[in-house]
């Protein structure tokens, strides 16, 4: 288990981790997001004893990571894929990392192999492609078979088959129940990763639950559009609905009988109503027995990435405007 206990961190006067406690734990992937300069690189570096902290700990299965005589063992980690000597080849890398912790060139194969670089092994690392530098750091981090994986930003660069691969490879990672630690500001690749999610800004935690319990926290609604939207939202505000009007009508296509002959006119612009308190369901049988024609009926939840947004609105620092 990665585990960080109010943990603090300061550049200076600036407090970019402060009093910050989650942990990872083994079987599952955890997503750790937040928005630039939230310090969620600054907190893995911690954890791998490259930040010195002013208060807490980072620890990995109970222990300093500078206090493992063999730490690859315990945690495989790529932060940064650029930190490579772009004059050796990849196997040569992979080796000398391997020797530094008494781990046997055959297992560097093993892991240049499902890294997908073997047919690249020779070829000197400054002329690799970023995906390609991704690639050989995962099969860094995974030299050691170790217990805990941390990952920061590990699809930068990877081609859409690179993508699925290392969203796999994490969830199988997870599925021998290693822990598995992911930085990621691509939200809907987190949906289809990550079981549960820390959500940090300004270095302070926001969240820290399920995956599926984090969109839940957000705004569902359900989207009308019909033919007499105030009658409309009279009879659901009577059932115990919320009704609010949507800021943006819509142009829709909307049926008429006239002398018994149905017609199609374009381009009307119909109000929606955005109702909270009443399913679907409901408000379909309302509008059916009060003689209310829809011309749509859409439920909605938040993703999340609106998730994501709403619960960093106050903590992100950099916003273009």
């Amino acid at each position: 288990m990665i585990e960080v206990n109010d943990l603090t961190v300061r550049y200076g006067d600036a407090i970019v981790v402060d009093g910050l406690t989650f942990a990872a734990k083994p079987g599952r992937v955890t997503g750790f997001l937040g928005p630039n300069g939230a310090g969620k690189s600054t907190t893995m570096r911690a954890v791998l004893g490259l930040e010195a902290p002013q208060a807490g700990t980072a620890l990995v299965a109970g222990r300093p990571y500078a206090s493992l005589k063999r730490p690859l063992l315990t945690l495989g980690a790529l932060l940064d894929a650029g930190a490579v000597h772009g004059g050796r080849t990849a196997r040569a890398h992979v080796a000398c990392v391997a020797r530094s912790n008494g781990i046997g060139l055959a297992r560097v194969d093993e892991v240049l192999d499902r890294a997908g670089l073997t047919s690249v092994a020779g070829r000197r690392i400054a002329k690799f492609s970023l995906g390609m530098r991704q690639r050989l750091g995962i099969a860094v981090a995974l030299l050691g078979d170790p217990e805990a994986l941390m990952f920061d930003e590990p699809v930068n660069g990877l081609d859409p088959e690179g993508v699925r691969w290392i969203r796999e490879l994490m969830r199988a990672l997870a599925a021998e129940g290693r822990a598995v630690l992911v930085s990621s500001h691509l939200m809907a690749e987190m949906a289809m990763t990550a079981d549960h999610v820390v959500v940090v800004g300004r270095g302070r935690l926001i969240a820290d639950t399920a995956m599926a319990a984090l969109a839940e926290r957000c705004r569902r609604d359900v989207l009308v559009r019909a033919a007499d939207p105030a009658a409309l939202a009279t009879v659901l505000r009577a059932d115990g609905g919320t009704v609010r009007t949507e800021n943006a009508p819509a142009s829709a296509t909307v049926l008429r009988a006239e002398g018994g002959v149905v017609r199609a006119e374009k381009g009307l612009a119909v109000t929606g109503l955005e109702v909270t308190g009443l399913e679907a369901g409901r408000i379909g049988e309302l509008a059916f027995a009060h003689g209310i024609a829809l011309y749509e009926l859409t439920p909605r939840e938040a993703s999340l990435e609106e998730a994501f947004m709403e619960l960093t609105d106050d903590s992100r620092e950099y916003v273009a405007r």
